[in-house]
């Protein structure tokens, strides 16, 4: 029951909406476009004549808006995930290296962003996944899937698209994996205890009362720092100037600069890659771009905070620290192309 209840909630997402969401912006090839500051798509235009406070309001609204459907399906999916897990015996193994495998292959057909990744995250930790588990299922969700790769290796040079590669590998096989804590006791949210015989009745009524349980633990933290996030990240992209970028001369600092606000912005599956090719397309250097690239959609404040909130502080800020590093050095090593 619980293996059918997750495939009923990531089929619908999957097949009905995600998967052709994204073969629509690969289609669009050196077309794609962005409307909104953090989103594809808007309901409310933002216009820099606008007070501040509009610009916020609105930019959190489009954000709200453009990613209903994916944090939906997280906020389903993660309770459905931590149930099936907690009637398993075995989560994790011995190896950090092989669970951090393990959470980049449960990762990657996910076809979520960071931020929808989230929810799902905190219910696999719950569950008793390990940290490297976790932290690689959420890495390689946004940057691994087949649409996204292509999306990359079509819009930007093979040099480019690998250096991406290198940074989301460093992340998954090396960072990940520094993040095992052999101390790390995790308390099961809702382990369950199959009978050796019961009815239908008794299994639906179980996993039902424990997806209930499941739902409660990852929405109550999850929700209020996924408002949070969109706030934030309204106010962080509306304070900055508008064309900045694309007049700016390359420099260390400015790079830092980059890599520090783009690993904060929340942003939707696979617009990393799109507003990285369009700004870059429209006069930003290539070195900005490129630190965008590889910061922008693999982290967020959102995500960092409800690392922080689930696993550690330590591993959250270290989440971000470590993309914002990565970040720099791709774009200093991009000065080279």
């Amino acid at each position: 029951m619980a293996i059918f209840l997750m495939l009923v909630i990531g089929g619908i997402f999957w097949i009905d909406s995600r998967y052709p969401a994204l073969l629509k912006r690969y289609d669009a090839g050196q077309k794609v476009s962005a409307k909104g500051a953090l989103t594809f798509g808007t309901v409310y235009a933002v216009d820099r004549s606008m007070p501040f406070t509009t610009r916020v309001y609105r930019t959190t609204v489009n954000w709200l808006d453009a990613n209903r459907i994916g944090m939906t399906f997280s906020f389903l999916f993660g309770p459905a995930a931590l149930t099936f897990l907690a009637m398993i015996k075995t989560r994790r193994t011995k190896s950090r290296y092989v669970n951090a495998l393990i959470g980049a292959v449960a990762g990657t057909p996910m076809a979520v962003c960071t931020n929808c990744a989230t929810p799902i995250a905190r219910g696999f930790y719950a569950a008793g996944m390990s940290t490297e588990s976790v932290l690689a299922a959420m890495f390689a969700s946004p940057a691994l899937n087949v649409v996204v790769l292509a999306m990359t290796f079509t819009l930007f040079s093979t040099k480019v698209a690998i250096l991406k590669l290198a940074t989301v590998a460093f992340l998954i096989l090396v960072f990940s994996p520094l993040m095992a804590s052999k101390k790390e006791t995790v308390g099961y949210v809702c382990p369950i205890d199959v009978p050796a015989s019961e009815t239908w009745g008794k299994a639906i009524f179980g996993v039902l009362k424990s997806y209930a349980k499941s739902f409660w633990y990852v929405f109550r933290v999850a929700f209020p720092f996924m408002i949070l996030g969109a706030i934030l990240g309204a106010f962080a992209i509306e304070l900055l100037p508008q064309n900045a970028l694309a007049t700016a001369q390359v420099s260390l600092s400015g790079i830092i600069l980059v890599a520090l606000v783009s690993a904060f912005l929340p942003v939707p599956m696979a617009f990393d890659v799109a507003i990285a090719y369009i700004l870059y397309s429209h006069g930003v250097p290539l070195p900005y771009a490129v630190t965008i690239l590889c910061t922008l959609g693999i982290i967020s404040v959102f995500s960092a905070s409800v690392l922080g909130k689930t696993i550690s502080w330590r591993v959250g800020v270290a989440a971000y620290g470590t993309v914002v590093a990565l970040g720099v050095a791709a774009g200093l090593i991009s000065r080279m192309f």
